[in-house]
């Protein structure tokens, strides 16, 4: 046992991990267990687990061996990826993850918010579907959908160029947990933090089946957006109990694909 607590935080382990690609499957199990426990204590709304958390399983896996790599793949053939000049990549590392943050969200917050235009509304439909919102409801996405997701993500990234090689790991961890921070079910809040980045019922309030906020906060990490963009909705103002889904009855095969 001594041995085994010795071996865990070696260097060695890293290595074994991430050389045959253990992270993300064992950060996902980490997600499973401790945060389906924390909704659990401190649920903002009932969840029936046993009837959504088998689908929505099945989704991240879909998700996860087809959807995100297809995507990726267009997105490289699109390739949208300038080269930056050498006095911003010369900033100090901090400074462009900064940048980075902020150019991919103000990009994200414009795709999303056509994406709730009619003319794309079907390849994003399947992500508002659920009628239970809870941190795994966020991984239903189409490929189109992703693919567009990807463009402002792919296009900041050039502020990361010669970037240690630690940080392509670290941006996937914080994007998996933005994800699942923004659509967790909990029982918190926080007024001043609000001011600056997404909270889950900042975002519960965009997934509402109400059509006077299917168009209402579209941010996905700095709230800024919305209340520049006109497309904010203070949470404080809802005072009936929020339901969720699209309101309408749309085969599965069509909702996943996006027609």
């Amino acid at each position: 046992m001594e041995d085994l607590l010795a071996y865990l935080p070696s260097r060695e382990f890293r290595a074994y991990i991430l050389d045959h690609d253990l992270f993300f499957p064992l950060l996902f199990l980490a997600r499973v267990i401790g945060i389906t426990a924390i909704e659990i204590w401190r649920p903002a709304r009932p969840v029936a687990y046993l009837k959504v958390f088998p689908y929505d399983l099945t989704v991240f896996l879909v998700y996860q061996f087809v959807v995100f790599p297809a995507a990726s793949q267009i997105n490289q053939w699109i390739y949208l990826r300038p080269h930056l000049p050498d006095t911003i990549l010369a900033l100090p590392l901090v400074l462009r993850v900064v940048c980075y943050l902020v150019v991919a969200d103000l990009g994200h917050y414009w795709i999303h918010r056509l994406m709730h235009h009619q003319a794309l509304w079907r390849i994003h439909k399947w992500h508002h579907a659920s009628t239970y919102m809870y941190w795994l409801a966020g991984v239903r996405t189409t490929i189109p959908q992703q693919v567009l997701v990807n463009l402002p993500y792919v296009f900041a990234y050039s502020f990361l160029d010669l970037a240690p090689w630690w940080m392509n790991l670290a941006i996937g961890v914080f994007n998996s947990f933005q994800n699942d921070w923004m659509h967790v079910n909990v029982t918190w809040r926080s007024n001043w933090l609000e001011w600056f980045v997404v909270t889950p019922r900042y975002h519960h309030i965009h997934h509402s089946d109400s059509p006077l906020h299917y168009k209402a906060n579209l941010a996905a990490l700095f709230t800024v957006w919305d209340r520049l963009f006109g497309t904010y909705v203070d949470p404080d103002s809802i005072k009936e109990p929020l339901t969720f889904g699209i309101g309408e009855d749309v085969p599965l095969v069509r909702l996943a694909v996006g027609v």
